[in-house]
C-alpha cells in the first residue's frame, strides 16, 4: 500500500518532493488544511452577499475587462467561461511526469486557505493525482505573469468535465474518466476559476523538475570528469584542499572534495607525470562544476519558497477582513532563477565537451580518436562533433527569455516574466546536458582502457557496471545506439539523496 502524504503547513523540500514522486505516495488533506479551506470559501460566499461593491474576479471581469460587474446568477458561468476561454496552449505536451508535479504544487498553494476555492474542488484535484488522471497540458501560451494562465486551463478543464487526459497511460476525454468514477463535474463558485489559473504552478514545476535533474548531473559531471581525469593523466594538485580553502567557494570545495573522495586508491593518479599542468577543463572543475553548484542551490531556494506559497490573485485575509487584489501570480523570481540554471547547467556541458575533445584529440598516452588503425576507422572523432553541436544548441537556449517583455491583456498586463518560456528552455539545456555527459561517459571508458595503471576502486566499479551495457570500441560501429545507451545508463543511475543535497 502505498504511502499518504498529508497536506498541511510544513514545507514541503527537494528530498520530500523527490520521495513523493518517486515512491508514488498518495496526498490527503489535513485536519488543518481542510478547516482553512472550509474557512476562507464560507467568509468570501458571505461577503459577496453583504457587498455590492466590485471584487476583482469575483463579481467582475478579467485583466483589461476588470470594471466590467457581473450580476450574481452568471458568477458560476463568470468562472466556467474564464478556464474555457484560457485553454488556448499549443506547441508539445507537456512531460506526464511535469503535469502530476503542477497538480501537487497547485494543491499545495490552495491548502493555505487564502484562494477562496470549494474544499471539493481541492479534493477533485487530489482524486486525479491519486489515480494518476493526468490532465493534457501544453508547452506553449503562458506569459508568465497573470500566473501560467493557459497551461492552468488545460490542468484545470477537466474538474470541469472538459479537456483531455491520459488514465492508464491512454489519452481519452475529461467525461469519460469522470463517468469511470462515477464523479460528477466540479460546479466553480464565485473566483474559483480565477484561483485555478492564477498562479506559477507551470514554471514551479518545470524549476522542481530541472532542479531535481541538475542536482544528478552536477553529482555526475564530478564523477565523469574524474573518469576523464584518470584517462588523460591529469594532475592531483589542482584538488588539494589548501587552493579551495582560500577561495572557500561552498560549490568549489564540494567538488573538489567529491573529486579526491572519487580517486581513492587510485594508481594513475599517484603516478609520476610527464606534463607540468592539464588544461582547463580538467584543473578547474572545481571553480566551474563549483559555480554551477551554487547556483543550483540558489535557485533551489527561490523555488522551495515559490512551491510553498500562494500565488493566485485576489488574496483573501479571513483574520484581517480583508480581499486585496495584487501580484503575487508575477513569475519574476522564477524567470530569473530558471535562466539562471540554463546558464549554469549550459556551462557543464561546455566544460565536459571540452575534455572529450581532448580525450580524442592524441595527447599524452592516448591513441588518436581513441581507436586502433585510425584512417581505417574514426572512432570517436564524431561522437565529439554531436557533443559539440548540443553545447551550441545549449548556447542558445541560455539566451536569458526573462529580459524580454511583451504587453498584453489590452495594457493592463504592461510586463510579463516570459518565464514559462525560461522554463521549457530550461528543460531542453537540462535534456542535452544528460546527452553531453553520456558522450563524454562513453568516450573517458573508452580512452581509460590505454591507461597503464590502475584507476581507484571506486571509478573502476562504474565504468565496469557501465561495460555491461556499452561494450569497448574494437572498429567503427554505428555509435548512436552507443550513446543512446549511455544516456540510458546515466537516466537511470541511483545517486543517494544525502549525496545530492
Amino acid at each position: 500500500m502505498s504511502a499518504i502524504h498529508f497536506i498541511d503547513n510544513k514545507a514541503l523540500d527537494l528530498s520530500k518532493i523527490k520521495e513523493i514522486i518517486t515512491e508514488n505516495h498518495q496526498l490527503e488533506l489535513s485536519v488543518s488544511a481542510i478547516e482553512k479551506i472550509n474557512k476562507c470559501r464560507f467568509y468570501l460566499d458571505e461577503k459577496t452577499k453583504s457587498i455590492s461593491t466590485p471584487l476583482y474576479g469575483i463579481n467582475t471581469g478579467f485583466g483589461a475587462l476588470y470594471n466590467v460587474k457581473i450580476s450574481e446568477n452568471n458568477l458560476q458561468k463568470l468562472q466556467e467561461n474564464l478556464v474555457k476561454s484560457h485553454a488556448c496552449g499549443t506547441g508539445e505536451e507537456v512531460p506526464k511526469e511535469i503535469v502530476k508535479l503542477m497538480i501537487l504544487f497547485k494543491i499545495q498553494s490552495l491548502s493555505y486557505g487564502h484562494s477562496g476555492v470549494q474544499l471539493a474542488t481541492v479534493k477533485r484535484l487530489i482524486d486525479f493525482y491519486n489515480n494518476d488522471i493526468i490532465p493534457v497540458v501544453f508547452s506553449q501560451g503562458s506569459l508568465g505573469a497573470s500566473g501560467d494562465l493557459s497551461p492552468l486551463a488545460h490542468l484545470s478543464l477537466p474538474l470541469i468535465g472538459l479537456g483531455e487526459v491520459y488514465y492508464k497511460n491512454k489519452k481519452t476525454t475529461a467525461e469519460k474518466v469522470l463517468k469511470i468514477f462515477s464523479w460528477e463535474s466540479i460546479k466553480l463558485q464565485s473566483k474559483e476559476g480565477l484561483a485555478l489559473l492564477n498562479g506559477t504552478q507551470f514554471m514551479s514545476a518545470f524549476g522542481i523538475y530541472c532542479l531535481l535533474k541538475s542536482y544528478k548531473l552536477s553529482y555526475l559531471s564530478d564523477v565523469i570528469g574524474t573518469i576523464s581525469l584518470e584517462a588523460f593523466d591529469g594532475r592531483i594538485e589542482p584538488f588539494n584542499e589548501l587552493i579551495h580553502l582560500i577561495r572557500p567557494h561552498n560549490g568549489q570545495l564540494k567538488t573538489a572534495e567529491r573529486i579526491n573522495d572519487f580517486l581513492e586508491g587510485s594508481e594513475i593518479i599517484s603516478q609520476e607525470k610527464q606534463h607540468v599542468q592539464d588544461p582547463y577543463s580538467f584543473r578547474c572543475m572545481p571553480q566551474v562544476h563549483g559555480a554551477t553548484k551554487d547556483t543550483i542551490r540558489f535557485v533551489t531556494k527561490t523555488f522551495l519558497t515559490e512551491v510553498n506559497s500562494v500565488t493566485d490573485n485576489p488574496n483573501i485575509f479571513v483574520t484581517e477582513n480583508e480581499i486585496i487584489s495584487g501580484g503575487n501570480f508575477h513569475g519574476q523570481p522564477l524567470a530569473l532563477g530558471l535562466d539562471f540554471l540554463a546558464i549554469a547547467l549550459s556551462e557543464l556541458g561546455n566544460i565536459s565537451e571540452r575534455r572529450t575533445y581532448q580525450l580524442v584529440s592524441g595527447h599524452r598516452h592516448l591513441p588518436p580518436f581513441l581507436i586502433s588503425n585510425p584512417g581505417l576507422n574514426s572512432g570517436f572523432m564524431i561522437p565529439q562533433y554531436t557533443a559539440a553541436s548540443i553545447v551550441s544548441q545549449n548556447k542558445q537556449y541560455a539566451t536569458p527569455a526573462s529580459v524580454d517583455s511583451i504587453e498584453s491583456s489590452n495594457g493592463q498586463e504592461d510586463h510579463v516574466s516570459m518565464g514559462a518560456n525560461a522554463a521549457t528552455k530550461c528543460k531542453k539545456i537540462a535534456d542535452n546536458l544528460q546527452t553531453i555527459l553520456a558522450i563524454e561517459l562513453f568516450t573517458a571508458s573508452q580512452a581509460l582502457y590505454f591507461a597503464k595503471a590502475k584507476t581507484s576502486p571506486f571509478l573502476a566499479s562504474l565504468v565496469g557496471i557501465f561495460r555491461e551495457e556499452v561494450s569497448f570500441v574494437e572498429e567503427d560501429r554505428v555509435m548512436h545506439y552507443d550513446i543512446k545507451k549511455a544516456s540510458e545508463f546515466i537516466e537511470s543511475f541511483e545517486i543517494d539523496s544525502n549525496e545530492l543535497f
